[in-house]
């Protein structure tokens, strides 16, 4: 088994001053790869430090990706760490420098001196063209380990992965085939109650179950060896049939995309109109690309359910829309959901059972329920469902 390792750099990493959502990509591609990481870590801008930590971790994994300290300013100090480590000089590579001084020229920009040191590598190393920064990679061999170092911009980052390390990385080694990974997302029951229910499956030699809980939602995983591919769908079966009700999509496509497909498929538009969710609804189904008409944020007032109905089917008829989901305000503990469909009016009043629950927590909530609302009616199924967090105090189809 080939280990690959990740070491991220930088203070401001070290300290959670910003997420390192580098190692988190690059997690799910190397895993897709079928060269799972096998160890991750974080070490600050000081020059000893990122020495012994590549010493060490060059000692045990076989690939190391190092990802950060390459731009031209002082804490800048991955490729002096790997000539330290190394035991050699940096030497400057008179090509990329003129490909800095170039990338300043063609933006009226003068090159700073600093930038310089971005065109200096430790001697003997393999240079990694960088197509779209100024900050070249570089890799280097330290006991028999492959050491990739490579910029903290996340967008300079995912091109040289993509273009640059994993072809490298298929000419090095030979890769196993990747693993098989199932997934569906759930929403309204809780991460204790769904493992209760699936932990009895009996799973397959080096298959196993896994929760990601985010709430509202709750993501079901089961992840094993690609030779297992037909026990495991034999299990995943299993879990598609316990789960059918509260199961709110599969793979990782996300609820807006999918009802955005459905909703073309089927050729109805949509219109919101929101209250408490304050846009959320709209920004979700946008970024799914779903076929949206106008929609509306309205301050909150005191609508019954009866009224919120009433208002979801002139907003569609206002819109010309096929569809329109109307988002109450949160009066009592209490909110409204209306949604208007060719068939009819459907309605829904809920009440909050969790009081420490956020509000950024309860939009959330709302805003999923509302999705799920106008899913389970693309569906055929029942509109007025409960939740673990939300109780339902009155329905409505009208």
């Amino acid at each position: 088994m080939i280990r690959v390792e990740m070491l991220s750099t930088g203070d401001e990493v070290l300290h959670g001053q910003i997420i390192d959502t580098n190692a988190a990509w690059l997690a799910d591609v190397l895993f897709q790869q079928g060269l799972p990481m096998t160890s991750r870590a974080t070490v600050g801008d000081s020059l000893s430090s990122l020495v012994d930590a590549l010493t060490e971790r060059s000692r045990i994994a076989d690939v190391l990706i190092v990802n950060g300290g390459l731009g031209p300013t002082s804490d800048d100090l991955s490729a002096q760490a790997a000539a330290t480590a190394c035991g050699v000089e940096l030497e400057l590579q008179p090509a990329w420098l003129e490909k800095i001084e170039a990338f300043f020229a063609s933006r009226g920009r003068p090159m700073a001196p600093g930038n310089r040191k971005q065109a200096e590598i430790p001697a003997g190393s393999e240079l990694i063209d960088n197509p779209v920064g100024t900050a070249c990679g570089f890799a280097v061999t330290l006991n028999d380990c492959w050491i990739v170092f490579t910029p903290g911009v996340p967008s300079e980052f995912k091109v040289m992965v993509e273009q640059q390390i994993l072809p490298r990385l298929k000419a090095r080694f030979t890769l196993p085939e990747p693993p098989l990974c199932l997934r569906l997302t759930t929403f309204g029951r809780g991460e204790s109650d769904l493992a209760a229910e699936l932990e009895p499956l009996a799973l397959p030699d080096g298959v196993v179950m896994g929760y990601r809980s985010s709430m509202p939602i709750i993501e079901i995983k089961l992840t094993g060896p690609a030779e297992q591919k037909v026990a495991m769908e034999q299990v995943w079966q299993q879990v598609r049939l316990q789960l059918a009700e509260c199961t709110l999509f599969e793979g990782t496509q996300g609820l807006p995309a999918l009802l955005a497909q459905q909703l073309r498929a089927r050729q109805l538009t949509l219109t919101v109109s929101e209250q408490f969710t304050a846009g959320l609804v709209q920004w979700q189904l946008a970024s799914g690309d779903a076929p949206c008409r106008a929609g509306e944020v309205l301050t909150a007032d005191n609508r019954t359910l009866d009224e919120l109905a009433r208002h979801a089917q002139q907003r569609a008829q206002a819109q010309q829309a096929s569809l329109a989901l109307a988002i109450g305000a949160l009066q009592d503990e209490q909110l409204s959901f209306a949604l208007y469909t060719p068939e009819g009016t459907f309605g829904q009043q809920v009440k909050f059972n969790n009081p420490r629950h956020t509000r950024q927590t309860r939009q959330e909530l709302v805003a999923m329920m509302a999705l799920n609302m106008l899913r389970r009616w693309l569906h055929g199924m029942d509109v007025s469902v409960g939740h673990g967090w939300v109780d339902v105090v009155e329905t409505l189809k009208a």
